[in-house]
């Protein structure tokens, strides 16, 4: 098929859809699956009406990016910030959104302070618990009924599905997951509770969530998802579409339900060792083969894009009665994190809106795969 003739395609389904001329994520998904994206001060302090428009018009849920992670809402002992966390839920409540919380525990973007005493050597495990329960209560109980999901623990696990060596792990021991899942489910017994992580299409690291999301359904609280980040490349056997398939299906065998949480797809080359880490910690050096589209994307590779998408959506339709939630990791091509991952100041287009917050090819896509397949 040539690139006008699959360009031609989907812009004929989209306009097939009987949702007027101008469908919305939002509306052609709404007997699916939610459809949200990740948010930052920029969106819920209405300071770019670009993308404020689009969140408002495409989506039905919001994530926050930074502001309710540990440095953010927590940055000292004893001392709690909620200023733009408290706007960021406002603003999905004005909106009628469904709002999450990102993240609860997680080894990053959390203060050394967190694991260490006053003479800052690490903590006991009993100590690190209830600095741990501390947290939780006080930013869930803050938020209780009105969040109604969150991301609990992120990323425990090494790529080959064991625990992470991270700081919670050293000092508690494994069962850290369990106890922030308890200590969770405590404060808000109604809100809908996540472990989420990337590269979960791996099927070692895929099972090693399910043991998790099983440990923790075993000491009676509810899982309500296993979430996939979902951090993709162009390449469609990064991770291909027949493995996110099989991870889908592996959830399901389980018992569990699963959401999609930080959706994009990384159009550039990765220039690290590890194939398709989404490590925040990754770091590598510029060079011109990087940063191959510094002005615009080749149309070959938009409409490679558009397909990337379209097979992506394929398989979350399939998957629709256990998937709750698909949420894209930002919202315009130029304030995507990928614009500094893992080299700084490239120029790289992995969403559905370009940098004008004009919508791609992909985006046509993305509307077309809502009519499922025969």
């Amino acid at each position: 098929m040539t690139t006008k003739t699959l360009t031609a395609t989907l812009l004929a389904a989209a306009l097939a859809l009987p949702l007027g001329a101008q469908p919305t994520l939002k509306d052609v998904y709404k007997d699916a699956f939610r459809v949200g994206t990740a948010i930052a001060p920029r969106v819920f302090d209405n300071l770019d009406t670009t993308e404020v428009r689009i969140v408002r018009t495409q989506f039905n849920a919001i994530t926050p990016e930074n502001v309710l992670k540990w440095e953010v809402v927590h940055p000292r002992p004893n001392e709690y910030d909620f200023a733009e966390s408290d706007r960021y839920v406002a603003f999905g409540e004005k909106n009628g959104m469904f709002i999450v919380g990102h993240t609860l525990v997680w080894h990053s973007q959390t203060p050394r302070w967190v694991f260490e005493d006053s003479a800052g050597k690490p903590l006991t495990r009993d100590a690190l618990l209830a600095r741990m329960k501390d947290h939780i209560q006080h930013v869930m109980g803050r938020y209780k009924g009105r969040i109604k999901g969150w991301d609990v623990v992120n990323e425990a696990l090494n790529e080959d599905g064991t625990m992470r060596q991270s700081p919670w792990q050293r000092i508690i021991g494994d069962d850290f997951v369990v106890k922030a899942f308890q200590y969770a489910h405590e404060v808000d017994p109604k809100a809908e509770l996540y472990y989420n992580d990337y590269n979960l299409a791996t099927p070692a690291k895929r099972d090693g969530a399910i043991r998790l999301a099983k440990q923790i359904r075993a000491a009676g609280i509810p899982v309500a998802a296993i979430n996939s980040q979902d951090h993709h490349k162009l390449d469609a056997n990064v991770p291909s579409a027949a493995l996110v398939d099989s991870m889908f299906q592996a959830i399901r065998a389980a018992g569990f339900h699963a959401n999609v949480t930080e959706l994009d797809v990384d159009v550039l080359p990765r220039p690290t060792r590890a194939a398709n880490t989404a490590d925040v910690s990754a770091r590598a050096q510029m060079t011109a083969q990087s940063n191959p589209w510094t002005t615009a994307l080749p149309d070959s590779v938009q409409q490679q894009l558009a397909k990337r998408y379209a097979d992506l959506f394929a398989v979350y339709m399939k998957h629709r009665d256990i998937i709750d939630r698909v949420t894209f990791w930002g919202v315009t091509d130029g304030t995507s994190w990928l614009n500094g991952f893992p080299v700084r100041g490239r120029t790289n287009y992995p969403l559905l809106f370009d940098r004008q917050g004009k919508p791609k090819p992909a985006f046509d896509a993305v509307i077309a795969a809502a009519k499922p397949r025969a």
